[in-house]
């Protein structure tokens, strides 16, 4: 979009779905600082924002007063289908926070829906706008690539405090966090993937995973994944790819990029702000954009993979 084209056009009103900490961290500040944007109003159980018609549930938001062009949903995963029906059904575009759905069944579904009702959809995978992975993936493209190790490790107490959801049915546990590193693989890698094997660590009295490890493969790339809830010293968001070429690292989320021997450099990251401009993008030109994959992969370690019953844990 040319810059004295949007000066002519009015921006995009946004209605915001689930005021929570990933609203408040990331999709208020994007929207707030891109002109091409307007939050008009909100829909929330847990509050709203100062100064922003504020309504309990999208129905009511829907049914109010404002005028809204697209829905961005900030809800957990849990009942997410279920809302996004509702803006597909009322003819608005969707921005869907990650992961688009609890199963990929239902994320079809809504691409499916989306698509007969003729309105854009957007499955947002925050982590591929990292600053480094674009890089990333054209340095790769031209190398034969042999192994790749993902290291996702966190502290879930001091990233998710008080988020019990997070460990609850189609709450995804360590996933949440790891399903990025596998929307990073799965840019940079061609092919399709498949989950050989993987070991969940579920605590006692939880329904998903603290800790996990998947075993992958890419055509003939092995991919080996290790995911933590749990790690307390320094946190590792590392992506390491063996090629004929050297080794490249990618750390920080996608931040850092090193490559063989060069000393590694790090860019700050525009992830959310990256995500919205694409959905203006998708917007103006009718578009969808739901790659599906990273989900498909978590579905399949976490309906496949064997079961290891730990400590329960408490925030």
């Amino acid at each position: 979009m040319e810059r004295g084209e949007q000066a002519t056009r009015e921006p995009i009103r946004i209605g915001l779905v689930g005021i929570g900490k990933i609203a408040r961290d990331q999709h208020i500040p994007a929207i707030s600082r891109d002109p091409r944007f307007v939050l008009a109003a909100t829909a929330s159980r847990s509050g709203g924002v100062d100064g922003i018609p504020a309504y309990s549930d999208i129905a009511a938001m829907l049914a109010g007063p404002e005028r809204i062009d697209a829905v961005s949903l900030c809800t957990p995963p849990a009942g997410r289908i279920d809302i996004a029906r509702v803006a597909i059904d009322a003819g608005k575009a969707v921005m869907l926070e990650k992961p688009p759905a609890i199963t990929l069944a239902d994320a079809e579904a809504l691409v499916a829906a989306a698509r007969d009702a003729g309105v854009p959809l957007f499955a947002t995978w925050h982590s591929r706008e990292a600053a480094a992975v674009e890089e990333a993936r054209a340095w790769l493209a031209d190398k034969t690539i042999g192994a790749a190790r993902i290291v996702w490790a966190e502290d879930i107490r001091r990233w998710h405090p008080g988020q019990d959801w997070i460990l609850d049915a189609g709450g995804f546990g360590v996933f949440d966090p790891g399903i990025n590193a596998l929307s990073i693989i799965t840019r940079l890698l061609p092919g399709s993937f498949t989950v050989e094997q993987a070991h969940l660590a579920i605590p006692q009295g939880r329904a998903c995973p603290i800790a996990a490890t998947v075993a992958l493969r890419s055509g003939d790339v092995p991919v080996a994944v290790e995911l933590d809830f749990l790690r307390t010293g320094p946190q590792r968001w590392d992506i390491e790819i063996d090629t004929n070429a050297g080794p490249l690292r990618l750390s920080d989320g996608g931040a850092t990029i090193a490559i063989d021997d060069e000393p590694p450099r790090t860019a700050p990251n525009h992830e959310y702000a990256r995500l919205y401009a694409r959905f203006a993008t998708l917007l103006a030109g009718g578009q969808s954009d739901a790659d599906l994959a990273p989900l498909a992969i978590v579905e399949a370690a976490l309906n496949g993979g064997t079961i290891e019953r730990v400590e329960p844990f408490a925030f």
